[in-house]
């Protein structure tokens, strides 16, 4: 694998030439708390560092963590600062705050973590709701913090990642205050595509938060879903199903070891020929799930169904009902209960709650605009006992 077989495409407005894969900065760290510098073993260091000249070597050099990624940043500030500065593409990630010194508190441990004068990308992060976008737009807010560190030369770019549903997304996106967007979006998540697109029209750069977890667990796919995939890896697949669009620039690879680029590599081999190489493959697999489903369920699942914020009790119908027909059709039942048990344990990144209790006649009050408001409430029954288990955390909330 030679860096002659990395893409770029320019990344928006910024005109960074963006590698089409990002060496995401969230699974090869030792902890998701700060620890003291001594209490990194040696081991965990030489891989995170191997993990990045590994990157490097491929052409990926968009190294990408954040604040709340534990001891990530101090872990690379010990490779960074001897790297070449002018070739790498370094962005971190800071959470709104109440107060403008506080934000700038914590984008200054980022900046003696990392080691570094300036980061060409910041985001705000986690704009997830109305009271987080509030915190960040409001004059005297985050954002305007961040406008200073930009004034000062040790920010070039600025940018936001989100969690939200696409409605909070697209009104952020609208503001115009921002160069580029993290978001969720892959095959098995098409509801922020109108946010892409506008993203795009805006001339953002638009970044894909987890490809591989988010979309599917794909690290350990269903037997099913590799064969519907086949030739592809169901990884393979989803890379190129999001690399066909022009208006998505760069997938974030969360790696925990220098081989996890490798099935992304060959991936690219077929980039030339994206759009043509993954027809039939998804064409097999919206097959399988139209059988499964019914054939009218993929182009209106989503009519009448509102968001979790309108529902009784907020039970996060949108999810789980994707959920369930992501486990019904695809055999997507692990990655199903990995997102389903974090509803309701996981605050404004993984909004809303699951479907052990709800309100049978209040549901369906609010899904009564549906194609499928008969349906919904076995879908819910349904949808409990295929993927109830343990509650979960986020990474970022474990030990």
């Amino acid at each position: 694998m030679e860096k002659s077989k990395m893409r770029y495409r320019r990344f928006g407005r910024t005109e960074l030439r963006m590698p089409v894969l990002t060496c995401g900065g969230m699974r090869f760290q030792h902890k998701w708390s700060d620890e003291a510098p001594e209490a990194i073993p040696a081991d965990n260091q030489a891989n995170l560092e191997a993990t990045i000249r590994r990157a490097l070597e491929l052409g990926i050099n968009h190294i990408e963590t954040a604040r709340g990624y534990g001891t990530s940043e101090m872990q690379l500030g010990r490779i960074l600062p001897g790297l070449r500065r002018e070739e790498l593409i370094v962005q971190t990630k800071i959470t709104p705050a109440e107060t403008q010194k506080e934000f700038l508190e914590r984008f200054e441990k980022s900046m003696d973590y990392l080691g570094l004068e300036y980061v060409d990308l910041l985001s705000v992060h986690g704009i997830n709701e109305e009271g987080v976008y509030e915190m960040a737009m409001r004059k005297g807010g985050s954002l305007e913090a961040a406008r200073k560190l930009q004034a000062e030369g040790r920010v070039r770019f600025i940018g936001f990642s989100t969690h939200a549903p696409c409605k909070l997304i697209l009104k952020t996106i609208g503001t115009g205050e921002f160069d580029y967007v993290n978001l969720h979006w892959y095959f098995v998540y098409d509801l922020n595509w109108p946010a892409v697109v506008e993203a795009a029209r805006r001339d953002m750069g638009v970044f894909i938060i987890s490809p591989n977890d988010k979309g599917g667990k794909l690290y350990e796919p269903p037997a099913k879903l590799e064969r519907l995939c086949e030739p592809l890896s169901p990884m393979a697949f989803n890379d190129l199903y999001c690399l066909a669009r022009p208006e998505v620039h760069t997938l974030s690879i969360g790696a925990a070891r220098p081989g996890d680029f490798d099935e992304h590599m060959r991936a690219l081999e077929y980039y030339d020929r994206a759009a043509e190489v993954i027809a039939p493959v998804e064409a097999r697999v919206l097959a399988e799930m139209d059988a499964a489903l019914g054939v009218d369920w993929r182009e209106n699942w989503t009519r009448g169904i509102p968001e979790f914020t309108e529902t009784p009790g907020q039970v996060n119908l949108l999810e789980i009902m994707r959920l369930w027909a992501l486990a019904k059709s695809l055999d997507l039942v692990e990655f199903g209960k990995m997102r389903y048990n974090l509803l309701g344990n996981a605050g404004h990144w993984f909004p809303g709650r699951n479907a052990a209790e709800w309100d049978r006649a209040g549901i369906a009050r609010a899904v009564s605009g549906s194609p499928f408001a008969e349906r919904v409430p076995g879908i819910l029954e349904e949808a409990h006992r295929m993927l109830a288990g343990e509650e979960r955390k986020r990474l970022s909330e474990g030990d």
